[in-house]
């Protein structure tokens, strides 16, 4: 990505220094295109401080390459939103902040995974792989806490009728949520059946194996 940028300063020198500074770069990283030599007038009258242009190679990281092409999809979906953009653990997580973030979440997050996808494909595409997380309007812990009781609530419905209970169907991460908050839940056992995008989580009674009988107890 090439990126120019403009700079004043009192000699073409120290013009080119002070860009140089601003960038973090060296003189022999840039291309330097000298706009206006300074002026030194006459008794001070009609100076004019000198201006350059340099151009150099410039590569994004990977969180204003998030930042860059969110910004761009909701361009393209006419919306009115910002990001809060911060780097914890080896990921990216993104806080879409707006008037009305909430359209971007849609019906059980499925625009919100829509776009959390396109942007991991996105950034991700070339090599030098990074999770990038997307929330707004807190909508994931609040997804995780519906699923955590909804997992406990169907669970107490299995064991109370003695039969499989069928969720309805979720993507990969809702069901590692269930699975992961019934694995120790004694009296059921969890699966998932079915493809994708109608996968389904199943929470099944488990029946407990009669013991063999004993030779006294067959007769």
């Amino acid at each position: 990505m090439i990126k120019y940028l403009e700079v004043t300063g009192k000699t073409e020198d120290e013009a080119i220094a002070a860009g140089l500074l601003q960038i973090g770069l060296e003189r022999d990283e840039v291309s330097v295109e000298i706009l206006e030599r300074a002026k030194s007038g006459f008794l001070g009258i009609g100076a004019a401080p000198a201006k350059v242009r340099l151009e150099y190679e410039y590569v994004e990281t990977k969180a204003e390459r998030v930042e860059t092409f969110l910004k761009g999809l909701f361009e393209r979906m006419g919306v009115n939103a910002d990001t809060e953009i911060t780097e914890a653990d080896g990921a990216i997580n993104v806080v879409i902040v707006g008037e009305t973030p909430g359209a971007l979440i849609g019906r059980r997050g499925e625009t919100l995974d829509a776009i959390q996808h396109l942007t991991n494909y996105a950034v991700n595409h070339g090599g030098g792989r990074v999770r990038v997380n997307i929330d707004a309007e807190n909508y994931r812990e609040r997804r995780n806490e519906a699923l955590v009781k909804l997992a406990e609530k169907t669970a107490a419905k299995a064991l109370k009728y003695r039969r499989n209970v069928t969720l309805e169907a979720m993507n990969s991460y809702e069901r590692h949520i269930i699975h992961t908050t019934l694995q120790d839940y004694e009296g059921v056992t969890t699966f998932s059946t079915g493809t994708e995008p109608n996968r389904r989580v199943v929470v099944a009674f488990e029946r407990k194996q009669n013991p063999i009988p004993t030779y006294r107890e067959w007769k």
